[in-house]
């Protein structure tokens, strides 16, 4: 009982220290690669890439403008894009756009892909404020916008689905299909360690303490092939966990998640819905699939034998081979 109360009391004093250690941050990181892209958002700086144009759209647009003979001012030219149909894809929490990297190569082919890191996670800015699923998807939209696209196929894994239904419940008119890799949607996927993390105090002592610890153990669950967790992925993600303001976007977005105000709604996503499923993930078990299945109107679920959270990987040929053939049906229909 005594080592009970002591735990308590130092746990108790360490809230303000653990909760001044929290901070966000914005602006270039440490070790960002030379040849990252970046546009201003909503006022957060967005790491992309956009696979039909090289040179960003913002660095034309931040260039001065010009007088004309006559003195009148024109704009710089805006960065022209070819008719392939778009597909934007939208990574999962704790990740960054290169968790597409072995679907690109194959949607390219056909779709100009742009892909993203969302706020908060990757290079993209780690701002304080909304890190809700609706919050990133006005980034989302934002990117669309900048990139000068109309219309797009909408791709997203995890806790990325959530924000793929937002922005399709926010726009409709924007997206012609939705793919979603084992969606992680709903308010019973939500471990007690997130509900415990709402509590002001609480939340910044959880991650303060325990967010950046046991990642290779984290991995474990996530792969049913544990080749897949090598010692550079894991080295990889410790580097990460180490980027300023990291531990703090982290849990914004945990607390942003509240899915019971927002479940309700899927069923009003009228979009043709692809959802490829491990059928031995641990972290988003297949029932979940199953039920969103149900929820959405117009869904398909697949799924991929001896396969954990990651098909894009432990199932790459054939969920590419799915995906691709997915979305090339957008055009005949």
């Amino acid at each position: 009982m005594k080592r009970a109360l002591l735990t308590l009391l130092i746990t108790m004093a360490l809230v303000p220290l653990l909760s001044s250690c929290l901070a966000f941050h914005k602006g270039p990181m440490p070790g960002e690669p030379p040849k990252a892209r970046f546009v201003d958002i909503e006022g957060v700086r967005v790491r992309y890439m956009d696979t039909e144009n090289d040179e960003p759209a913002h660095a034309k647009a931040s260039e001065p403008a010009k007088a004309d003979d006559g003195g009148s001012v024109t704009e710089p030219a805006k960065t022209e894009t070819t008719e392939k149909p778009v597909a934007v894809l939208v990574h999962g929490f704790a990740s960054a756009l290169d968790a597409w990297l072995m679907v690109v190569p194959a949607l390219q082919k056909t779709h100009r892909v742009i892909a993203l890191d969302l706020k908060g996670f990757g290079w993209t800015d780690r701002p304080e404020g909304d890190y809700s699923p609706e919050a990133q998807a006005r980034i989302v939209l934002g990117l669309m916008k900048e990139r000068g696209v109309q219309k797009a196929a909408l791709v997203a894994h995890s806790w990325g689905s959530s924000v793929a239904l937002a922005a399709a419940l926010e726009a409709p008119e924007k997206f012609t299909k939705i793919a979603l890799y084992d969606a992680w949607v709903y308010e019973d996927q939500l471990p007690p360690f997130f509900h415990w993390s709402r509590a002001d105090g609480v939340g910044e002592m959880l991650f303060g303490l325990y967010y950046k610890q046991r990642a290779d153990e984290r991995m474990a669950m996530a792969f049913y092939d544990k080749k897949f967790i090598t010692e550079k992925l894991v080295e990889d993600i410790d580097q990460a966990l180490e980027r300023p303001g990291t531990v703090a976007a982290a849990l914004a977005a945990v607390r942003g998640q509240r899915y019971a105000d927002v479940e309700a709604r899927y069923r009003q996503v009228r979009k043709p819905v692809l959802l490829l499923w491990g059928r031995e993930d641990l972290v988003t078990p297949l029932r979940y699939g199953e039920r969103l299945s149900r929820d959405l109107p117009n869904a398909r679920l697949v799924t991929y034998p001896r396969c954990g959270h990651f098909p894009m990987l432990e199932a790459m040929n054939a969920s590419n081979r799915d995906l691709v053939a997915f979305l090339a049906r957008e055009e005949r229909e």
